[in-house]
């Protein structure tokens, strides 16, 4: 998918920063500075409390975990930088404006990650999207990975790595590593989820800093068993299964 381009008669090349008026970024001393959140609106809470609750339909499911995708895809987007961009309205009237810097892509964890794709199509209309599955290894109980495909210039995008949940964060790590190994700065990777795990964000910051977290809310941790609390259960399940 491509942006607009910077206008081609401008010589300027001052990157400006994206803006993130929208966007919190953790206050949370124990948690690393690259991570940031939604704001928590009594709105967001309300859609959460829906997703959370083991009584609530599949349909319901859907429809309002699909709404808070939406958000947090809109928010990556605003962490993309942008140059300046002079057009030309209706009126005649000259508009000193912004454009994208360059083009962008999705990749999925598989399999709950592919749940997050349509709302990035419905804001990024043609983006391409890779996918990735990684799984843990039994014998070393590692992430491994399993299966990649990515648009062939993915070195030149800035990505958006989509996965729901963030628990221990073993997945997003190896999965942002399969993306460097591919050509694809760390700076450019932004990883949006919808509920993460403290020890996670730990985790994941520590090993790639220059990589942005976007989630949507911040749990109290995991249990005995890495699961997050107190979560939603499993996403892939709620999502896909009757």
């Amino acid at each position: 998918m491509s942006f607009a381009s910077p206008n081609p008669s401008s010589t300027t090349t001052i990157t400006i920063s994206a803006p993130q008026a929208t966007c919190a970024q953790t206050k949370d001393k124990n948690l690393p500075p690259n991570v940031f959140t939604l704001p928590q609106t009594a709105q967001l809470e309300a859609l959460y409390t829906i997703i959370r609750d083991k009584e609530t339909s599949r349909g319901d499911f859907l429809f309002y975990s699909d709404r808070i995708i939406r958000l947090l895809v809109e928010e990556g987007l605003n962490h993309l930088p942008v140059l300046p961009r002079v057009i030309e309205t209706p009126t005649g009237s000259k508009y000193e404006g912004v454009g994208f810097e360059g083009k962008i892509c999705g990749v999925s964890i598989l399999r709950a990650g592919e749940a997050m794709e349509a709302g990035l199509r419905e804001v990024c209309r043609s983006v391409r999207i890779g996918k990735i599955l990684i799984q843990r290894d039994e014998e070393t109980t590692q992430p491994k990975l399993f299966y990649s495909k990515f648009p062939s210039d993915i070195a030149k995008r800035y990505v958006l790595l989509l996965d729901p949940m963030l628990a221990t964060g073993g997945s997003a790590i190896k999965a942002v590593e399969v993306l460097i190994e591919h050509g694809v700065p760390a700076e450019r990777i932004i990883f949006i989820n919808l509920i993460a795990a403290p020890e996670g964000l730990l985790n994941f910051g520590t090993r790639y800093p220059t990589t942005k977290v976007i989630t949507g809310w911040i749990d109290q941790g995991l249990n005995e068993k890495a699961y997050i609390i107190p979560g939603l259960g499993d996403f892939g399940e709620r999502r896909y299964c009757v």
